[in-house]
């Protein structure tokens, strides 16, 4: 895949954020979801590539758009597989509360774990702390070899779990080795992300989240040098007959982060929607927005962030749709 998709891929998130932020606070998910859905869809149409979606919004019977096998762009190569997630936080964003995005990930063709939707169990840190950490381990080894690893004492740690009652003992053991927690209602891939980025104030994502969003994180930490560490989730006999569908046989194997992201040849990119640890939420203004994105490219490692100003009556109506008041 050539550099020149990196600005490509930073217009398809930027739509979505676009779209869907005009629901910020609204109360209604599923309308900043859809209106993420359709932006996203519409601009990946304008993107030179063959691409297949492989985390997506559901199977073609559950969603009218990046469905799973959905192809995209102009049919031209590069042929690649995609994985989005257009609004990563919809109860963020239809709250008002902040770390809600817009998300892709693009490798050539195979790159991806073709993860089914369902739960993960996830540890994930920074380019400091890549092999020093084992899911298996207990919580209060997995600290304090990170705090090692980051040159930290262990109670200046930072760690983000999603709060839920099924992280009860892991916070409670987190709290025990001393390290801070940062509970979050929503959303993880973005502190998965953060996690590997100076300055964020995240030194680790662990818990059970969404497995498609598990890919999402591994994407970005794999052109950042960081690491995640993954095992499927299963809570009943459909989880495993959809992994099963999707070629995984053995739901238990401790998926490393070549196991999610095989190559190198990666792209990711994401947009704030809500401001959260990784990016700016978008703001609007008299005639436009501005977004906060953030685009890597695994080949070289480049991080890039890009603010840019949208002057919605010089852009193109697909890539503004649900933006401007039209």
């Amino acid at each position: 895949m050539e550099r020149e998709l990196t600005m490509e891929f930073a217009r398809v998130t930027e739509a979505a954020a676009l779209a869907s932020a005009r629901w910020v606070g609204m109360g209604k998910k599923n309308e900043a979801d859809d209106a993420a859905v359709e932006a996203m869809r519409a601009v990946f149409d304008t993107v030179h590539m063959d691409g297949t979606v492989v985390i997506g919004e559901g199977e073609m019977d559950e969603a009218p758009m990046l469905y799973i096998g959905e192809k995209l762009g102009t049919g031209e190569k590069p042929e690649v597989d995609v994985a989005v997630d257009p609004l990563e936080g919809t109860n963020l964003v239809a709250k008002g509360m902040p770390g809600s995005i817009a998300v892709l990930a693009v490798t050539k063709r195979y790159g991806l774990l073709h993860a089914p939707d369902m739960y993960m169990d996830k540890i994930a840190v920074g380019p400091g702390a890549a092999g020093r950490i084992h899911l298996d381990a207990p919580v209060a080894e997995n600290l304090e070899n990170i705090a090692k690893g980051l040159n930290k004492n262990i109670k200046d740690l930072t760690v983000v779990i999603l709060d839920r009652p099924r992280h009860a003992e892991i916070i409670q053991q987190v709290r025990e080795a001393g390290s801070r927690i940062r509970l979050i209602t929503d959303g993880d891939v973005a502190p998965a992300v953060a996690c590997a980025l100076p300055g964020s104030g995240v030194d680790v994502m662990m818990g059970i989240g969404g497995a498609p969003e598990g890919v999402l994180a591994a994407a970005a930490l794999r052109c950042m040098g960081g690491e995640m560490q993954g095992r499927l989730w299963p809570e009943n006999d459909d989880d495993i007959q959809r992994a099963l569908n999707l070629g995984i046989t053995d739901v238990s194997k401790l998926l490393t982060l070549n196991d999610l992201v095989n190559t190198d040849d990666i792209f990711f990119a994401a947009t704030g929607i809500t401001e959260g640890p990784l990016l700016k939420g978008v703001i609007f203004n008299s005639d436009g927005a501005t977004t906060h994105t953030v685009v890597m490219r695994g080949k070289t490692g480049t991080v890039r962030f890009i603010e840019a100003k949208h002057c919605f009556a010089k852009k193109p109506k697909y890539a503004i749709k649900g933006a401007c008041n039209e």
